[in-house]
């Protein structure tokens, strides 16, 4: 409540510079959930965008994202040894339209010689679309259609979600016209499903009969690793995610925007009395 009663103060308290700015982006794009529980930075994918933002004032802007990056993990790149016994592996494209508000800690000013940087903050909500896939025989093969934890047929888990998007990052003004935003933004999704990857393993007979041989294959991939068998692994009813954790996702760029100027709300004086 305190932060949010020092943005409203702030931005009351700011200099107006209003205006739009625009531009694209290009960077990388991570996952976090099943299939990467040690956070492993390791498979970044390309991922890139277009971008506006309102500048409401120097502290307080809104913007709009449009973005488009890649995602990707494999147990067999995992140090804990069930994983690896486990033997799953996606990858997934992943876009989303994000609006977020966006706090600046310093004053910010385009073209200034003083206010000419700033940290800041971001958050608001994302709507994002995903479609899991794995490499089977050489070919990806999509997961969702397949209810490789048992789903029935018209029960699988929605492809595109709402979410929460928040984030942080630098921005600094090279020009009046010309900026450039360095940011990391994470989405946190309302599923658990974006690695295809979230409860317990289900009867192979049951998927057989629902979806097919090869939804049956690709329910269960273990392997022998050590002393861990495959079949300990993958009983039906052992744990193949976290159901209590949703997934994540997590851009990290560099913006090259286009300063429009500042707009200037009209003046209404007092007009003449017609005689």
């Amino acid at each position: 409540m305190h932060i949010f009663s020092l943005i409203l103060m702030t931005t009351f308290a700011a200099q107006a510079q209003e205006g739009w700015e625009a531009g694209v982006w290009g960077g990388g794009s991570w996952y976090f959930g099943d299939l990467n529980t040690t956070l492993d930075l390791s498979k970044p994918g390309l991922a890139g965008g277009i971008f506006a933002r309102y500048n409401f004032n120097e502290r307080l802007c809104f913007k709009f994202t449009g973005n488009v990056g890649k995602v990707q993990a494999d147990d067999a790149d995992s140090r804990n040894i069930f994983e690896q016994a486990r033997n799953l592996s996606f990858e997934s494209r992943v876009m989303d339209g994000t609006a977020e508000f966006e706090f600046n800690f310093l004053r910010y000013e385009h073209g200034s010689k003083d206010a000419f940087f700033t940290p800041y903050l971001a958050g608001g909500l994302t709507i994002h679309n995903f479609d899991p896939m794995t490499e089977y025989e050489g070919e990806l093969v999509a997961l969702q259609p397949l209810g490789t934890e048992g789903q029935f047929i018209g029960e699988e888990y929605k492809l595109t979600k709402v979410g929460l998007a928040y984030g942080g990052g630098f921005k600094i003004s090279l020009s009046y016209e010309w900026s450039l935003d360095l940011f990391v933004s994470a989405r946190n999704l309302a599923t658990d499903y974006l690695d295809d990857v979230s409860g317990v393993y289900a009867d192979p007979e049951d998927i057989e009969q629902f979806h097919g041989e090869l939804a049956a294959e690709l329910s269960d991939r273990s392997i022998d690793v050590l002393n861990v068998s495959a079949a300990e692994i993958s009983a039906p009813g052992r744990q193949r995610g976290d159901a209590s954790n949703n997934d994540t996702y997590v851009y990290a760029g560099l913006t090259l925007l286009y300063y429009f100027g500042d707009l200037k709300c009209p003046t209404y004086g007092s007009r003449k009395r017609r005689k």
